[in-house]
């Protein structure tokens, strides 16, 4: 049955990134959850298409659903989720309850895809603005594809701890600090000339608080409080658009700046008629660039090999690309490959 297909793939995902919790979670899920086991069960067993994290994530979706409900105070999951370690009887009891007593909630959650920000991953986008810097010497124009509610724009507000370096702000609001391998990112400072992003359903730092922060995952406590701390920072604009559209609307580039457009585990979400727009206005872009206004594009994107993720950094003048490396999906380790 492709749910229970995707319940498990789902655990094995989350037990190679770290969360033996949600690993425990979505395996008794696939192993107990059928689908006469109420209005919840019965839409998911029931939703249309791909299930998978390929697709709509429905694992995710009802994970999210009740972290959320853990985090505002359901004393029935508060039992059993981290910091406690239920048995597996235990913790099914409760979550089985939750997903009766609480349909309605549930039922309206999962209507929408799965949303965070992992900030982890900024350390790549600060490494690259480093490499950026010490190659043009210009200040920095931002625009990220897929930035949700735009906390990884603010990424030269975070400190990069490489081993006994940091790079960035002694007062940073929180600091990244990924098992590093490869070469050292250049100690040029970035200045960042303006910034902004675009998602098709954007969320609000104050107003999707919850929704942020419940799709980390309920035993990474570290994830959590990251994100927290991101969310202390006044919101970056994100624009609610397609991104093919919106980059086909940008304003001008700045005179004497260098664009880095950039996107994290995003552009596998972008259909491929999107996909397709994206790259034809990114090249059109690039052809279009002088000395004193260079761009560059960074991804940071499953290619369907492993470990983790392929980083990607093209500049122009010139189209030229650049093997930056590769990155663990939740940045937990990087390896840089950029001199």
């Amino acid at each position: 049955m492709k749910l229970v297909r995707a319940f498990h793939a789902q655990a094995a995902a989350c037990a190679t990134l770290g969360s033996p919790f949600m690993a425990r979670l979505m395996t008794l899920l696939a192993d107990r959850l059928e689908p006469d086991h109420g209005a919840v069960a019965r839409r998911l067993f029931e939703w249309p298409g791909d299930v998978t994290p390929a697709g709509a994530s429905l694992p995710l979706r009802l994970a999210g659903g009740l972290h959320a409900l853990r985090l505002g105070g359901d004393a029935g999951l508060a039992a059993v989720y981290p910091p406690a370690n239920a048995l597996d009887d235990a913790l099914w009891d409760a979550v089985s309850a939750a997903m009766t007593r609480e349909a309605p909630f549930l039922l309206d959650w999962v209507r929408r895809a799965p949303q965070t920000n992992e900030i982890r991953r900024a350390a790549v986008f600060r490494a690259a603005g480093h490499w950026l810097t010490a190659r043009y010497g210009l200040p920095l124009e931002l625009a990220e594809l897929g930035a949700s509610a735009g906390l990884n724009l603010h990424w030269d507000a975070y400190a990069l701890l490489v081993g006994d370096t940091t790079f960035g702000p002694k007062d940073s609001v929180l600091t990244l600090a990924p098992d590093w391998t490869g070469v050292m990112p250049p100690a040029n400072a970035p200045r960042i000339a303006a910034r902004r992003g675009n998602d098709l359903a954007p969320l609000s730092p104050i107003g999707d608080r919850m929704r942020l922060l419940a799709y980390l995952w309920p035993d990474q406590p570290g994830r959590l409080a990251m994100t927290e701390a991101a969310l202390a920072l006044p919101p970056a604009p994100v624009d609610a658009a397609d991104a093919a559209d919106w980059l086909d609307a940008l304003s001008p580039q700045l005179p004497g700046t260098c664009r880095m457009i950039c996107h994290s585990v995003a552009w596998q979400y972008f259909p491929d008629d999107v996909q397709a727009r994206a790259r034809a206005t990114i090249a059109d872009l690039g052809a279009a660039t002088t000395t004193d206004r260079p761009l560059a594009h960074l991804e940071m994107e499953t290619d369907g090999a492993t470990p983790g993720a392929r980083l990607t950094l093209t500049t122009w003048p010139g189209g030229t690309v650049h093997d930056a490396g590769r990155a663990d999906f939740h940045g937990r380790w990087i390896d840089w490959r950029l001199t």
